[in-house]
Formats: C-alpha cells, sequence, structure tokens
C-alpha cells in the first residue's frame, strides 16, 4: 500500500500543490498512491491529535510506503518528526520524501538511523528536563521560594519559569500529555498548573 500524506498549516492554504508534486513523483517511480491523507492543522499539534497519528500511523503496515513532499510535513519540532519516523522505521514502513530525498526503509542504514533517532529524541527529552531543574535553581538562587509556606497559597510553581511557553501550547491545542514530556514532569502537574490558573485554549 502506498500513502501519500499530506498537511497545511491553515484553512486557507491549499493541498492541491502537494499532491501533484507527489502524483509526478510516484510516475517517476513507476507506483501509484492507493490513499492519500489529507489534513489542515499546524505542525505544532501532536500526531495523536491528527489524521497523521489517527489514521495513518494506525492504517500502516509492514512494507508499506509513506509520500510526503518533505519531512517538515510529519512536524514543527525536531523531536516529534524523530518520533514518528522512529515509529515508521520500527514497523518497517518505508518513508519517502521529495524535497529531502530521503528513502527511509527496510535496510541495515535506515534501521540505523531510526535507533539514532530514538536516543536523539530521548537526550533530547532529558535536556529539556535538564533546563526545567536549571530554570528552577536559578529561581531558587533568585530568592524565589519554591514551595508553598505553610498556610500560604503557593505564588510560584514548579512551572512558574515556563509559564509563558505552557500557555502558547494550550492556547495552541497541544495535549498536556505532551506538554509534560517536552518539561520532564508529569502531565497531572501541568493540569495542576493549567486549572490554577484558568490557562485554556482558544475555542
Amino acid at each position: 500500500m502506498v500513502y501519500g500524506y499530506i498537511r497545511v498549516s491553515t484553512l486557507h492554504q491549499n493541498l492541491e500543490n502537494q499532491q501533484i508534486e507527489i502524483e509526478k513523483f510516484a510516475f517517476s517511480q513507476g507506483i501509484v498512491i492507493d490513499r492519500w491523507i489529507e489534513e489542515k492543522i499546524s505542525g505544532t499539534k501532536n500526531p495523536e491529535s491528527r489524521k497523521l497519528g489517527k489514521v495513518l500511523m494506525r492504517e500502516c503496515k509492514e512494507g508499506d510506503i509513506v509520500i510526503s513532499t518533505e519531512i517538515s510535513r510529519f512536524g514543527r519540532s525536531l523531536i516529534m518528526i524523530m518520533n514518528v519516523l522512529q515509529y515508521f522505521l520500527e514497523k518497517n514502513i518505508q518513508v519517502w520524501t521529495i524535497k529531502d530525498n530521503y528513502r527511509l526503509g527496510n535496510d541495515i542504514q535506515s534501521k540505523v538511523l531510526a535507533f539514532a533517532f530514538g536516543i536523539s529524541a530521548e537526550i533530547e527529552r532529558q535536556l529539556i528536563s535538564e533546563r526545567t531543574k536549571l530554570g528552577l535553581a536559578r529561581a531558587k538562587i533568585a530568592g524565589k521560594h519554591i514551595g508553598r509556606i505553610k498556610g500560604q497559597k503557593s505564588s510560584y510553581y514548579k512551572l512558574s519559569p515556563f509559564d509563558s511557553y505552557v500557555r502558547e501550547q494550550v492556547l495552541k491545542g497541544r495535549s498536556l500529555r505532551a506538554i509534560s514530556i517536552e518539561l520532564g514532569v508529569s502531565w497531572k502537574t501541568v493540569e495542576r498548573y493549567v486549572k490554577r490558573f484558568g490557562i485554556r485554549k482558544k475555542k
């Protein structure tokens, strides 16, 4: 099965150009696109909330091919793209991109690459966690109290150094679990924080 994956960031953008590009490429390779997965959604959204995760990643089976115009169609952040590619490669699903000229598949080079993606993603998660700890340490040095004095409501929280980032991601519709992974905290910590300060995504 050959899938064509097309994504644009806004409802006002046109999917047609990407489809034409993929069709031309498929013709040059002597293959036919069996199914198109199209979506108009920001690449900052987690794959689980997009057709990429809900449809494509669930339906693809070993030996299938996923073709996209460029690797950035899979996500906006490096860690998100690495996680998606790692998933495909571990399932022996080929990923071809036209502009980047990637041909990732069931070969030793791609398997090594999938392993590297996994390590890189884990390192990135650790770095985010470390940045969180450093932010808390700096806040302590600056004299900001972390934690609550008995009988008082806290004015500083674990995620206070990342308040603007958390607000931005929630407003964009990112899941609390995704935000928690990036910041190296539990999703309950993020949930408590957004509830306490009434942070909600746009309707």
